[in-house]
């Protein structure tokens, strides 16, 4: 507990140090009398101007890209395989015995002809292995086995799994997630081309009865598969989700599985197969349904985690920022997790809080007001076009109008925290998601 002590107070001086910093500026601009007070107020003008370009063309250029995915595979469609090959998938495990039950059954009702269910049981000390063993043998379509091991991980369990499955294609999912019966039919025909090795996933929030969770609920479906779907116009999908990613097992032979080196296995494992030539593509109908966290505390700790994994996995791949070829894509895609993960939030973070004060004390009050508003209807138009096309509930979009204000900002900070603790490579801990026994939609 020390030492998690020690990270958050490192991080908590270096970002309260830049806070100091800015309001140390607009003091120093209070004294400096009207002339330069007259400056302050214009050079706040023109960086609300050039905040809202960057917001709207990052907005715009995704939600084109999405669209142009999504009418892409309506109108053209997906080559689909002559004949669907076997697959195996793989489910770690780690006390997760309360969800454990439901993952196995929507895996039994899968809608594909032959496939495997291999649980990675990770040296868990409660219920789940006793529970997955009941499951062993032939149901249906699917012949379920268990693997037990000590614990060492999500990377080692997947790759215990890889090492003891039989197929040419690996469905990776978490327990905490359940499959929609189309799921393997969907992300399997992909593989019609060679040159792809992963199918990334839609994942989307089961538990909604929490403002916390609607917010992420939400967020997955504008956040997250909105971005993955433009990059799956041009096959350079930066990260195959946890809950549902399907591998070619030529691809993970080739580079290697899983590296037990970051947080983050899922961005990391993309991006060496990206690195390694393999085309990496999103399917909208692949479907896992996730558990979100129902309170900020266990948000806090998932994101928190999230971004010092991200970060690892692009410290190990720094040298890719300034080779934009020969691979292009690869590029791309590795610029734009950094643009998301340390770029973004510092902007974000620092922008909020500068206004504010200037708000305060300069009167630009009406001006900032206006932002705020304009940016909250760019928020609702962004959240009714992704809930379409996603055929989700459009009881989600009234959320946008407390989303970015709250919500993002709330998750900035916190990637800002663990930006800063990654960047001086303090300690981390942080405890496991409490599950849910039942969660509806």
């Amino acid at each position: 507990m020390s030492g998690r002590r020690n990270s958050v107070f490192g991080s908590l001086v270096v970002v309260l140090g830049l806070v100091g910093i800015t309001v140390g500026f607009v003091a120093w601009a209070l004294v400096a009398g009207p002339d330069v007070q007259r400056v302050i107020v214009r050079a706040v003008v023109v960086t609300l101007i050039i905040f809202l370009i960057i917001l709207f063309l990052r907005y715009f250029a995704l939600l084109w890209f999405s669209y142009l995915g999504h009418a892409e595979r309506n109108v053209l469609g997906i080559r689909e395989l002559r004949e669907l090959p076997p697959i195996s998938i793989l489910v770690p495990a780690y006390n997760e015995g309360r969800v454990m039950e439901r993952a196995l059954t929507s895996l039994m009702k899968l809608d594909y002809p032959e496939y495997e269910v291999l649980v990675i049981d990770d040296g868990s000390t409660d219920a789940t292995l006793s529970i997955a063993s009941e499951w062993e043998g032939q149901r249906g379509p699917g012949r379920f086995r268990v693997i037990t091991k000590p614990n060492g991980g999500k990377s080692s369990a997947l790759n215990a799994g890889i090492a003891h499955s039989t197929h040419p294609l690996i469905m990776c999912m978490d327990a905490d997630s359940y499959l929609e019966p189309q799921t393997l039919l969907k992300a399997a025909r992909h593989f019609a081309d060679p040159a792809v090795g992963a199918v990334a996933g839609n994942v989307k929030v089961e538990n909604r009865r929490k403002i916390v969770s609607r917010l992420q609920a939400l967020e997955y479906i504008e956040g997250l598969n909105m971005p993955r779907r433009a990059q799956g116009f041009v096959a350079a999908v930066n990260i195959v989700p946890g809950p549902v990613g399907l591998f070619r097992r030529e691809a993970l032979e080739e580079v290697g599985g899983y590296d037990v080196d970051t947080f983050a296995e899922d961005a990391d494992l993309t991006l060496k197969m990206m690195a390694a030539g393999w085309r990496v593509e999103y399917e909208d109908q692949a479907i896992a349904w996730t558990q979100a966290p129902e309170s900020w505390r266990d948000l806090t700790q998932q994101r928190y985690r999230w971004t010092r994994g991200i970060l690892q996995a692009l410290r190990k791949r720094k040298g890719l920022f300034l080779r934009p070829f020969p691979d292009f894509p690869l590029w791309v895609s590795t610029l734009q997790l950094a643009f998301e993960a340390l770029v973004w939030p510092t902007m974000n973070v620092l922008a909020h809080l500068f206004f504010a004060i200037v708000a305060l004390i300069f009167g630009a009050g009406e001006l900032i007001l206006y932002w705020m508003v304009l940016l909250t209807l760019l928020d609702l138009v962004a959240a009714l076009v992704t809930v379409s096309m996603e055929e989700e509930s459009l009881t989600l979009v009234p959320m946008a109008l407390i989303y970015r204000f709250i919500f993002i900002l709330f998750l900035d900070v916190v990637k800002m925290f663990a930006m800063v603790e990654e960047l001086f490579r303090l300690d981390m801990g942080w405890g496991k998601l409490q599950r849910l026994e039942e969660s509806p939609v």
